[in-house]
């Protein structure tokens, strides 16, 4: 790997001073989980770049050497821990003037209380380790369990590099926690550390703020070594709280972030330098690796844009809506990424999915050529005898327009051999359990998306490095309209975190962005939903999804309301939707929605526990790496009762 300066990074890295005090080189890059030996080499080519343009400094994000999240591999297989010392202690041998501050995971030795490790980062200069900084707030919530893993520091800041052994210790200059460089004082705080500012949050969690402790000490920059996933709206706290800190204390701030995806969560990176003033003096690209300088004192640095559209959103009020203009291409770049890093991390090549001539498959094909390219994917047009000529055309010509890879394989016959299976066998169950059959069952339906599933997984054993997506969307998978070793089987769902509306303006966003124009038809788009698996008796034509479920634009809003809000079924219905003042809904309809919309949920609960790894868009998920809901709390009273007359009630009985 090498570090490639851009021309205009290059006059930049020009424009500063050469070794002047405070030139921060910040190493915005994509770790491999556990992959020390690969890590390592990274951070080495990347300090030798920092010290050919006289940084000062040159800051990793945290658990640079391990990667983040890193969860339970670390309990499993304590050597890996080693192997990050034995790495971080061989990267400090190399260290000249420039000095290094990056993270990795490190060992509580002779400790007989609490965890076995440290989420730490190291300061490395001029052949030792100097310092060590320990994460001491350790969040529990949504995607993050550092408290699993790790004990958290009792102090905030540099202290000696003691428990590292002999090698390389040295008495560093320091006051309370801060390390001196280079004549700078330096106040070093790991992610969360920096993120409980009492004034900024209504409801900060954590009794101790780090940065405020460090700020007594009047430290010259505060740096923050981060890792920090994207999400709908992430960056608009971020850029605001950092600057309000830097701000408040008359500092500048350092905040270096990862890239890339591990599993179900991506980081955006977007590392960025805040003045004292709380200023934007420069910002690292989004989702890519990138070694840029700045220097905070003197406010100097390149500031390269957000993702299109983010910087509409940094004043937005916390309203529900319909234009996702704003957050396309962040909703675009975060999904590629975490299909590419998906593949290449675990030595996957090419990906198969089923086409259905549906908006879902669609975006996805879109998505997997865009990530992975079309070579790599190949799309199965599989119909049954009910399947419309309409959809086999617009699935015909999206393979077409991508230029992916494309079979028809119909599943008539697999169909019919399977229910020649199935109806003698329900006839022997129902002697023996004396009936309890369905009036109406989803059998048929299950069984083509089963027969589906079965083509897809038949190709990806055959051929190497290749594994089926599942194609269900956020709306549906919320009320269970999706099938369990169906449509919602594969080794990966990209658009697992997506709501239908936003797939819809999505899909407008990738007709009119990519290279490629209108590449999926537009019969896709203008199409109700309907996954083609029955026949509406009331209608005689297909079964749509809205007449089986409810409007989307309803149906994501509830889901809206319930993870950015946290709203009761009875905030629900007495407060107005947005759908609400362009359509006529009754109270009743209403109510009828809401009912149906929690009863499905209730149901659908186990089938998220069982969800691929998919990636994580959204303020809030049901990705289980983001969300956990006991699957036998189904019963749950979500409308919620007036205890005292039920209690009263009790009482008389």
């Amino acid at each position: 790997m090498e570090v490639v300066l851009e021309k205009n990074l290059k006059e930049q890295f020009e424009q500063l001073e050469k070794g002047a005090q405070g030139n921060i080189a910040m190493a915005q890059i994509n770790p491999t989980p556990a992959n020390i030996e690969k890590n390592a080499k990274k951070v080495m080519k990347y300090i030798k770049k920092a010290e050919e343009i006289g940084a000062d400094l040159v800051v990793f994000s945290e658990l640079t050497l391990m990667a983040y999240p890193i969860m339970d591999t670390i309990d499993r297989h304590p050597v890996i821990v080693e192997e990050n010392i034995k790495w971080l202690k061989e990267i400090a041998k190399l260290m000249g003037k420039t000095h290094a501050v990056v993270g990795f995971v490190e060992p509580r030795n002779g400790e007989k209380i609490g965890k076995r490790y440290y989420n730490s980062v190291a300061v490395l200069g001029e052949g030792k380790i100097k310092a060590i900084v320990r994460k001491s707030l350790l969040p529990t919530y949504s995607e993050f369990n550092d408290y699993r893993y790790f004990e958290p520091s009792p102090v905030v800041g540099c202290q000696p590099a003691g428990s590292l052994g002999d090698f390389g210790q040295d008495k560093i200059k320091k006051t309370d926690g801060l390390i001196e460089i280079n004549g700078l004082k330096y106040a070093i705080v790991i992610c969360e550390d920096g993120w409980n500012d009492k004034e900024f949050f209504a409801n900060p969690m954590y009794e101790l703020d780090p940065v405020a402790e460090l700020a007594k000490q009047k430290p010259d920059v505060i740096i923050n070594c981060s890792s920090s996933p994207t999400r709908s709206k992430k960056e608009q706290l971020k850029h605001n709280m950092f600057s309000f800190v830097a701000k408040k204390y008359n500092t500048p701030i350092v905040y270096v972030n990862q890239v890339g995806a591990i599993d179900d969560i991506s980081f955006d990176g977007s590392s960025r330098v805040y003045n004292k003033n709380g200023e934007l003096i420069s910002r690292a690209k989004s989702f890519e690796e990138q070694l840029t300088i700045a220097n905070p004192i003197k406010s100097q640095g390149q500031i390269y844009p957000l993702t299109k559209g983010l910087e509409k959103t940094l004043t937005q009020q916390k309203v529900f809506s319909l234009d996702y203009e704003p957050d396309l291409e962040r909703t675009y770049k975060t999904i590629i990424q975490g299909i590419r890093d998906y593949y290449s991390k675990n030595s996957l090549k090419r990906a198969v999915l089923g086409l259905s001539g549906g908006l879902d498959s669609s975006v996805s094909a879109v998505l997997l050529a865009d990530a992975l390219g079309a070579e790599s994917v190949f799309g199965v047009s599989m119909p049954s005898k009910i399947t419309s000529k309409e959809s086999n055309e617009d699935a015909k010509i999206l393979a077409q327009n991508l230029g992916i890879k494309y079979a028809v394989a119909p599943i008539k016959e697999m169909v019919t051999t399977i229910n020649e299976q199935l109806e003698p066998l329900f006839e022997k169950v129902e002697a023996k359990w004396n009936g309890n059959r369905y009036e109406n069952s989803y059998v048929q339906d299950n069984v083509q998306a089963r027969s589906r599933a079965t083509l897809l997984w038949g190709i990806s054993n055959e051929f190497s490095a290749t594994i089926p997506i599942a194609t269900s969307d956020k709306s549906e998978l919320y009320m269970g309209y999706a099938t369990i070793n169906g449509d919602m089987s594969g080794g990966f769902a990209p658009i697992a975190d997506v709501p239908k509306t936003k797939l819809f303006a999505l899909a407008r966003w990738l007709n009119k962005n990519r290279r490629q124009k209108n590449a999926i038809p537009d019969a896709v788009i203008l199409k109700p939903p309907g996954a083609e698996l029955a026949i509406n008796p009331e209608t005689g034509t297909y079964l749509k999804a809205e007449d089986a479920l409810m409007p989307y634009e309803f149906l994501d809003e509830v889901i809206w309301r319930i993870e950015n809000k946290h709203e009761s079924y009875h905030d629900m219905i007495d407060d107005k939707f947005l759908y609400e003042t362009k359509n006529n809904v009754t109270p009743e309809q209403k109510k009828e929605w809401l009912d149906k919309f929690y009863k499905r949920m209730s149901g659908a609960l186990y089938k998220w526990s069982i969800l691929p790894p998919s990636v994580i868009v959204e303020g809030r998920s049901i990705n289980k790496n983001d969300y956990r809901q006991p699957i036998t709390s189904g019963e749950i009273d979500y409308k919620g009762q007036e205890v005292s007359k039920i209690a009263e009630k009790l009482r008389e009985i």
